[in-house]
């Protein structure tokens, strides 16, 4: 069968509403005076992804349960109006929302409607084998049910990637994604030292690449054994909101890997997009292009970590 998918994405279809707040945590007051407003836009992780990759030219397809809502609607129109296939399988509960508080300096914190989504969730088995018998990678977002689909995935012999956000390292619902996927990423938010969850992910799972990723201070790249610093961009423009820079990183890094770049340089063309994505205001969605991915990732890699060799 021939290959018509480059990146096949599943989960993480959703709306978010942006609300900008005078500082994070927010000061406990009656009410506040929000400027430049309060938006609602279609676009969560499984989105960013899809927009991201799609931008660079990949050919991708995103996958997810969806309701029939004013937020589903929105989903549709956003992967409509950017040509990003999709496939919306029915889901009862509602299309996933959330609310996002942006603070002045582009951080946010998210809060997630649980209600939209059941422990019974599954994505049909036969679409998931269809759509993954013409894809050459599978992107899978953490969200309800993809955990499921991953045997599915792995028996059709597409690569996987994943995201864990801001894993702890020890929540057991992200193992199945951590050690199932070629290519893991993660934030290292939550994580005091990242290095040793990166090496068990590695050790444990499948994976060949284990990135994570840290604002500002860069990333730090685990592969072939070896741990490497790599330094964040320069963002283009004034920094403004953190919200889907994990998703560019990725989509950029699977773009370069996709197109056989080693995974220093892929890490390099994730930062500048990841980069790229904070100087785009949260109530917006909008990716990089492979003209301006190129440019800005024309800067040299860092070098390794000293002392973080196997076994060290």
């Amino acid at each position: 069968m021939t290959t018509e998918i480059d990146v096949l994405v599943l989960g993480g279809a959703g709306v978010d509403t942006i609300v900008h707040v005078p500082e994070l945590p927010v000061p406990l007051a009656d009410s506040h005076m929000i400027r430049p407003g309060i938006v609602t836009r279609a676009g969560q992780s499984g989105d960013f992804v899809a927009l991201g990759t799609s931008a660079l030219g990949l050919r991708t397809h995103h996958l997810d349960l969806i309701g029939d809502d004013h937020e589903g609607d929105l989903v549709r129109a956003l992967h409509r109006d950017h040509g990003i296939a999709l496939t919306a399988v029915p889901q009862p509960c509602g299309t996933k929302r959330a609310v996002n508080l942006v603070g002045p300096d582009g951080r946010r914190l998210s809060l997630y409607d649980a209600t939209r989504w059941s422990e019974t969730d599954r994505l049909p088995e036969e679409t998931v084998r269809e759509l993954a018998a013409v894809s050459r990678h599978a992107h899978v977002v953490i969200t309800q049910p993809c955990a499921d689909a991953l045997p599915l995935l792995r028996e059709s012999g597409v690569t996987i990637s994943t995201d864990l956000h801001d894993w702890d390292g020890v929540n057991p619902y992200h193992e199945p994604f951590a050690l199932a996927a070629d290519l893991v990423f993660l934030s290292a938010a939550a994580l005091t030292d990242p290095e040793p969850v990166m090496r068990r992910i590695a050790a444990r799972g499948r994976a060949r690449i284990v990135v994570a990723t840290a604002g500002a201070e860069g990333a730090l790249l685990l592969a072939d054994d070896e741990l490497t610093r790599v330094p964040a961009a320069e963002p283009p423009a004034p920094v403004v909101d953190s919200n889907g820079a994990g998703d560019a990183f990725a989509a950029a890094f699977l773009h370069g890997w996709l197109g056989g770049e080693g995974a220093l340089r892929c890490a390099r063309l994730g930062a500048v997009a990841g980069a790229y994505a904070c100087t785009v205001p949260s109530t917006r969605v909008a990716a990089i292009g492979p003209e301006a991915l190129l440019a800005g990732a024309l800067e040299p890699v860092s070098e390794p970590v000293p002392g973080t060799v196997s076994g060290a």
